[in-house]
C-alpha cells in the first residue's frame, strides 16, 4: 500500500485475524517546546507540516485544516474530503476523532492524540484504534502502521525535534 489514505487490496486468502483481537497502534514523539505550542502546532499548522504529497486524498498542493469539529482536506480546485470529526477536544491536552480519510463515517476508525509536559519539552502520543470500524481491519491497521512514523517524523521536524 502506497499512500496512508488508500483502500486496502482484498486479501490473498490468508487468515484473517477478528479486527477486536487487533491492536492499537500507539506513537509517541516528544518536541522541544510547550503544550499549548506544541497542540497548536499540530491542529492549528497541519498544512505546514503534514506530508501531503505522500498521505492525502488529493495530494501536493492540497491543503489540510481542523475547522470546527472537522479535520479537512481541501484541493487546490476548492473539492474537499473530510478525514475525520473530532468528538472531543481538549485543548491543550488531547482531541479524539473518528478517522475516515479517503472513506466514509460509516468505515471510521478512532484517533485521539495527547500532550504531555516531558522534561524535554512536550511528549505526542497518537493512539490510533477501533479497527472493527474499518472495510478492512487488518490491512487497514497495516497501512497506518506504516504510513504514521513518517507524519509524526514531519511533525516532530515541524516543531524543532529531533528526527531518528
Amino acid at each position: 500500500m502506497e499512500n496512508l489514505f488508500s483502500h486496502p487490496a482484498p486479501d490473498s486468502g490468508q487468515p484473517q485475524a477478528d479486527a477486536g483481537d487487533l491492536e492499537p497502534l500507539v506513537f509517541t514523539v516528544v518536541v522541544p517546546s510547550t503544550i499549548q505550542h506544541a497542540f497548536m502546532g499540530f491542529t492549528d499548522h497541519p498544512h505546514l507540516w503534514w506530508p501531503l504529497e505522500e498521505h492525502s486524498v488529493y495530494g501536493a498542493g492540497s491543503h489540510v485544516e481542523f475547522e470546527e469539529n472537522l479535520i479537512l482536506e481541501t484541493a487546490e480546485d476548492g473539492r474537499t474530503s473530510v478525514w475525520g470529526t473530532i468528538d472531543d477536544w481538549q485543548p491543550p491536552l488531547s482531541f479524539h476523532a473518528s478517522w475516515y480519510p479517503g472513506s466514509t463515517p460509516l468505515w471510521s476508525t478512532e484517533l485521539r492524540v495527547a500532550f504531555r509536559a516531558v522534561e524535554e519539552g512536550t511528549e505526542v502520543r497518537l493512539v490510533h484504534d477501533g479497527w472493527e470500524g474499518a472495510e478492512d481491519p487488518q490491512a487497514t491497521r497495516k497501512s497506518y502502521a506504516e504510513g504514521w512514523p513518517g507524519v509524526l517524523a514531519a511533525y516532530s521536524r515541524f516543531m524543532g525535534g529531533a528526527v531518528a
